[in-house]
């Protein structure tokens, strides 16, 4: 009869090791960090596949001159950006350019068509550097995370890039080479998991 506390010792001993080793984390577990980090990169590459291909990059130039074509010529008519982004008052960009495409001319449209501020000119600049100013709040209109995914996301004049119409010869523009809604899964992903830059 005395060796019951021993056997209720070693039961309890069992039991608690048991326990201890259920709920040790195991190495195997900690394998998803490395690829979440692979798979924020590939969020990062699909997003700026998106943003530097001519549909983005034509309405973000350097030099104030709307871009047009897959060659990304410098707008016809001598259009320029204007003090409000919509060009001068008597070739206000919504002169030709409406809510949609237009079909019989070729002139693209959708709501609010312009050209992004200044600010935000990326035509030139590195991957990393266009998306340290997306981030920058003094240069990305005061935009926190949540109002970049919004707009990168749902905005319909940033998603007309993938539907750009046809151009004054009836040729099919081209599409960014990554689709809508892969872009915009990519968009929400690299926020959710910091909107890191890849150092490479």
């Amino acid at each position: 009869m005395k060796s019951k506390p021993f056997y209720v010792v070693l039961v309890l001993s069992v039991f608690g090791y048991l326990f201890v080793w259920a709920n040790t984390p195991k190495v195997s577990k900690y394998g998803p960090v490395e690829l979440t980090s692979k798979s924020s990169n590939q969020d990062y590459d699909k997003m700026m596949d998106v943003l530097t291909h001519q549909r983005c990059m034509n309405c973000h130039p350097s030099d104030d001159i709307p871009k047009q074509g897959d060659e990304s010529h410098p707008h016809y008519f001598d259009m320029a950006r204007g003090e409000d982004d919509h060009g001068f008052e008597a070739t206000n960009c919504n002169t030709c350019h409406q809510s949609e495409n237009n079909l019989n001319s070729g002139v693209p449209g959708a709501p609010h068509w312009a050209l992004a501020p200044a600010s935000m000119a990326w035509e030139g600049l590195t991957r990393k550097e266009i998306a340290e100013r997306l981030l920058d709040m003094t240069m990305n209109g005061n935009r926190s995370h949540e109002d970049l995914v919004k707009h990168m996301t749902e905005d319909d004049l940033v998603l007309w890039a993938w539907e750009p119409g046809i151009d004054a010869n009836g040729r099919q523009r081209s599409l960014p080479p990554v689709s809508k809604e892969e872009f915009k899964e990519a968009v929400e992903n690299w926020f959710a998991n910091g909107a890191i830059i890849p150092s490479k």
